[in-house]
């Protein structure tokens, strides 16, 4: 049986057009996978701390050295970064909040991302498949007034693919906020258009990866 890891991000609860991509992947995984597991961590709504020094530079003392206050201070990076090796697949809410990816999803990758463990040439989770739901409010493709500004994808492209060495594929539905700002509204149908593109994107690569586990 697989188990996905799902994690949503975005602050906008039943209005986000991140979660309800994610829930369309999730939904699909499990008609899919009905047997499967699913775990899921909402950041918003749960959001972890932010990593502190001493968590940060336990990842560096050889296990069988560490202090009483060591462990302690790396238990929640061990768990997350446990549950993350556990999964057979990963999905990420990611949304394009000012440019970039919100802190509370900076602050789960900065507690799994542990040198010589997930990250580096022998990567426990080398290999294992992400898909990255980004969605941004308005356009940021080539061509547009905004091209070159989100920093999320690119973060994230070189982050899951490069340091961790995953399998990283991205749902970027695009122009979120057509519906509720009225200078966006010659972008409505284009909007509709994109999250139509998005959820279908959606279903398709969470069956394909359940025939893949299941292959």
């Amino acid at each position: 049986m697989a188990t996905l890891l799902h994690i949503d991000s975005s602050l906008n609860g039943d209005n986000s057009v991140s979660r309800a991509v994610t829930r369309t992947f999730r939904e699909a995984w499990e008609e899919q996978h009905p047997e499967g597991t699913v775990i899921y961590r909402d950041l918003a709504a749960n959001p972890l701390p932010h990593i502190d020094a001493l968590a940060y530079h336990t990842q560096y003392v050889p296990i069988a050295e560490r202090t009483p206050e060591q462990v302690a201070a790396f238990a929640l990076r061990e768990e997350l970064t446990s549950e993350l090796e556990s999964a057979d697949a990963v999905l990420l809410g990611a949304p394009l909040y000012n440019y970039t990816i919100p802190s509370s999803l900076k602050a789960w990758l900065d507690h799994i991302i542990i040198m010589e463990r997930t990250a580096g040439e022998n990567s426990t989770i080398a290999g294992k498949p992400v898909t990255v739901v980004t969605s941004r409010g308005g356009s940021y493709r080539p061509g547009t007034p905004m091209e070159g500004n989100d920093y999320a994808v690119p973060y994230l492209e070189w982050l899951l693919t490069g340091a961790l060495k995953m399998d990283a594929s991205f749902i970027v539905p695009e122009l979120t906020l057509a519906p509720i700002v009225p200078a966006m509204a010659p972008l409505l149908e284009k909007s509709r258009e994109s999250a139509a593109r998005a959820h279908e994107d959606a279903r398709t690569t969470a069956k394909t990866l359940v025939s893949q586990l299941a292959a």
